[in-house]
């Protein structure tokens, strides 16, 4: 049987973070914990002609005072959004797949969400759809314990799964696929499965079932 993973809610999310859940069959997101800074609840890296870009979500933030992320509201004082979606095109303009979706990323950005979290799970159930993943989704609204993550099996990547730190073991690196700017920055791993989805459209599926050489799935 899959294992059941426990997660953060995600900003569109890394192609890690699908090719994990293309692995298991049900997913929990936990919105009961506290929101963490320069994570990938509110950002989300790209790859455009002049290299890797972090795309990041503007917060109503509230100094000294931890936020459980079901908490979090939007900042649209700064329009990040249309910032997001101009770079996404420049940086997808010529993906052979990007006509395809750029018109669902646009409407998702173009709509002003009140939280966080609801444009983490819109993002997150629209790419679900393009990858044709129906893992069951269930979101947490309260804090799980790790011990009761553990007593339930759940696989725990809330602090795991990081831009900045390196993957756990339990998370395979996707394989080298081909990217629009390869010629001028080599294979970029770890970024936003925008990339993967623009660069290879329908064969995405299969590319996250590709581990990078010496890893091996679960």
């Amino acid at each position: 049987m899959a294992q059941t993973l426990l997660m953060s809610a995600f900003y569109f999310g890394s192609v890690e973070h699908y090719a994990v859940i293309a692995r298991s069959g049900r997913v929990v997101i936990n919105l009961g914990e506290h929101y963490e800074r320069q994570s990938y609840r509110t950002r989300t890296s790209i790859v455009g002609p002049n290299g890797r870009q972090a795309l990041q979500v503007h917060i109503v933030r509230c100094s000294g005072e931890k936020m459980p992320m079901g908490t979090v509201d939007l900042s649209y004082t700064e329009p990040w959004h249309r910032q997001h979606l101009q770079a996404i095109r420049t940086a997808y303009g010529m993906a052979p797949w990007f006509i395809h979706y750029i018109d669902e990323v646009e409407a998702l950005l173009v709509k002003k969400y009140d939280r966080l979290a609801d444009l983490d799970l819109a993002s997150m159930h629209m790419v679900l759809r393009w990858l044709r993943l129906e893992p069951a989704i269930t979101v947490a609204e309260s804090y799980v314990e790790p011990a009761t993550a553990t007593a339930e099996g759940l696989l725990d990547l809330r602090t795991a799964l990081h831009p900045k730190r390196p993957l756990p073991p339990t998370v395979p690196a996707v394989a080298p696929y081909a990217q629009v700017f390869a010629d001028r920055h080599g294979f970029q791993g770890r970024v936003s499965v925008l990339d993967l989805v623009m660069n290879l459209g329908p064969e995405a599926p299969q590319a996250l079932l590709r581990a990078a050489p010496g890893l091996t799935p679960r």
